[in-house]
């Protein structure tokens, strides 16, 4: 692609266009993963919707691949793709809270650190991951499980409306009346209906939660493990907390005896009465012998980044997920087989509940259809010296397969990795074909086509 061309499309746009020579182009292209090393065309760092519109129009016209990235933590690398134009969100990441109607509008480079800050100032929150620098709307867009899911649903539970470019440049909005089709879709079913410029949330009372972060030795895991179960299937939807298998990270309350070694973690927080906290908590201090723990108030926000510290951008990761219907005791022997051999101090195995109000929505009610779940388990692991690719992949892959007995077919989309291409329609089930209608409808060309791809019908 000649540079004349991009210079028409500079003329087109008030954001910046980043092309291969640019000074700053190796760190336009970059994304959270390190693994991923594309070279787009070039990256649009919009500054508005026309700039959308505009980028939209250009690549569709020049025959270009589209690639759209948000947080930019997509595990395959989404955001960015050879010879492409990347339209990035990273200048526009505003939050507009409206907290008479309960509402609160995001910009589609806000991250969860950025929509939590402004929410909080309300004392309200909505369903957002656990990783502060994730992007609202890849999470929201697959799906969204976080703290929150068994009081308040998923992310795309909470999601009212959309205001989304289609492949044609046309600018919509799409709400329960008006392109309810579009909402439906939008609800789980990813980045493949166009590009969405904002998403209006539900936003509820959330201000300072009672949390928790208990670690215990590996050689406790099954005795924590099958209390976990037990307890969290008679609590009261205020408490939201994961079972989690890690190295033990560097933190204050750990002892450093315990750093690097195979540990069992349960993290999460009670959202109702803060008195009640330490009662909620103390179950899981006199379960096992704990290693270290952390234990009482603070600000929904300052849980919900706790880990980012972890996570800067540039690790190499390899992710994969399924759904349980239970946690089994065999799911249990899988997850204490692998998790002892967890490889690095960044590597996290969570299981996340998605049972409470996730439950109350049907399976045909959004795109996300795996309403019939209890955890969703995630191994993602993470690593920073390439000549460990091979053994972390492998790892990752054998810990999927020895779950896979006790799962579910369809796996959670936004845990999905580059070699799952195949299992998109697998992971959808019913929704699929009605996913694929509504895909015909808005992009019949199928430009939207770097992500977990719904084919057009």
């Amino acid at each position: 692609m000649n540079g004349t061309i991009f210079d028409s499309l500079r003329e087109q746009v008030r954001g910046q266009v980043i092309t291969p020579g640019d000074a700053d182009y190796d760190a336009a292209r970059a994304v959270h993963n390190g693994m991923i090393d594309k070279r787009p065309a070039a990256v649009v760092r919009v500054s508005q919707v026309a700039d959308v519109i505009a980028s939209v129009n250009f690549a569709r016209d020049n025959s270009l691949d589209l690639a759209v990235r948000g947080g930019g933590h997509s595990g395959p690398g989404f955001g960015t793709a050879d010879d492409a134009l990347v339209i990035d969100f990273a200048e526009t990441s505003g939050v507009r809270v409206d907290p008479a109607n309960m509402t609160a509008r995001s910009e589609a480079g806000a991250t969860w650190a950025d929509f939590n800050h402004a929410t909080h100032a309300f004392g309200l929150a909505t369903t957002g991951g656990i990783v502060g620098s994730t992007g609202v709307a890849g999470l929201t867009l697959g799906g969204g499980i976080g703290y929150l899911a068994r009081k308040y649903g998923l992310s795309c539970d909470n999601l009212l409306s959309a205001d989304v470019v289609t492949a044609d440049g046309k600018f919509v909005t799409a709400s329960e009346t008006e392109n309810d089709d579009l909402l439906w879709a939008l609800r789980g079913g990813g980045g493949n209906f166009g590009v969405v410029t904002s998403l209006e949330f539900r936003v509820h009372p959330v201000d300072m939660v009672h949390a928790g972060i208990v670690i215990y030795p590996l050689e406790h895991a099954e005795a924590v493990a099958k209390f976990y179960r037990g307890y969290l299937a008679a609590a009261p939807e205020e408490f939201g907390a994961f079972l989690a298998f890690h190295q033990g990270p560097p933190v204050p309350f750990l002892p450093e005896q315990w750093h690097g070694k195979p540990v069992c973690i349960v993290v999460g927080m009670w959202t109702g009465d803060l008195s009640e906290g330490p009662a909620r908590w103390q179950p899981f201090l006199d379960v096992a012998p704990v290693a270290g723990s952390m234990v009482g108030p603070m600000p929904y926000p300052a849980l919900n980044s706790a880990f980012d510290g972890m996570y800067p951008k540039g690790l190499l990761a390899y992710w994969k997920a399924a759904f349980l219907p239970e946690l089994s005791d065999g799911a249990i022997s899988a997850h204490l087989e692998f998790g002892r051999r967890v490889p690095t101090v960044q590597t996290a195995v969570h299981l996340y509940p998605i049972d409470g109000a996730v439950h109350r929505v049907g399976a045909a009610d959004t795109a996300f259809p795996n309403r019939n779940a209890t955890f969703s388990p995630v191994i993602a692991c993470h690593w920073e010296d390439p000549g460990d690719s091979e053994a972390n992949i492998a790892w990752v892959r054998g810990y999927a397969a020895a779950l896979q007995p006790y799962s579910e077919a369809a796996g959670y989309i936004n845990f999905m990795d580059g070699d799952d291409l195949s299992r998109v329609a697998e992971n959808y089930g019913p929704n699929y074909s009605r996913l694929s209608e509504v895909k015909a409808k808005y992009d019949p060309q199928n430009l939207f086509h770097v992500n977990q791809n719904i084919q057009p019908a």
